[in-house]
């Protein structure tokens, strides 16, 4: 399998149950993710979103994912315990991945106990910018920046090919 650049679009930061989070689109489709798949992948988020841990600010990122082909990825990285990123994740239209149809939009959330995966190569591309983020923003400073934080995203383009 030969790698083909994706789009990598920046979408900004939404609040649910009080947890902020930053949202990336990846696509190998110029025009973006369908509402559709985008609207039932946030559908699920709340219920992939950990309870406040009392210390750490609720802040959480998210890789949602349109494959070439019926399947769509939602990957939700939480921060918890100051520094500790946990996963949840969904999927639809893959019954590779135990969905129960090729709809996708019908997302169901991952079993952790049968697949911990955290994502593919184009999913991927956002974690090494999130982390540096939360060091730079809410590690490095006496006083964390939850609103730095939440400005500080990729930009826009593609997912990079690494050298």
């Amino acid at each position: 399998m030969a790698f083909a650049e994706k789009n990598l679009t920046v979408l900004p930061p939404v609040e649910i149950d009080g947890r902020h989070i930053k949202r990336y689109h990846v696509t190998s489709d110029p025009a973006g993710i369908e509402p559709e798949v985008a609207k039932a992948a946030y559908a699920l988020l709340p219920e992939l979103l950990p309870e406040p841990d009392g210390s750490t600010p609720a802040a959480s990122f998210t890789v949602l994912h349109r494959g070439g082909d019926t399947g769509a990825y939602l990957n939700v990285y939480s921060w918890v315990w100051d520094n500790v990123l946990q996963f949840a994740g969904a999927a639809a239209g893959q019954p590779a991945l135990d969905c129960p149809d090729l709809d996708s939009t019908h997302f169901v959330r991952l079993d952790p106990t049968v697949r911990n995966w955290i994502g593919c190569v184009w999913e991927l591309a956002p974690l090494g910018h999130e982390r540096a983020a939360w060091v730079r923003h809410m590690l490095v400073p006496e006083a964390p920046d939850l609103t730095a934080y939440l400005a500080d995203a990729l930009t826009t383009g593609t997912t990079g090919v690494c050298a």
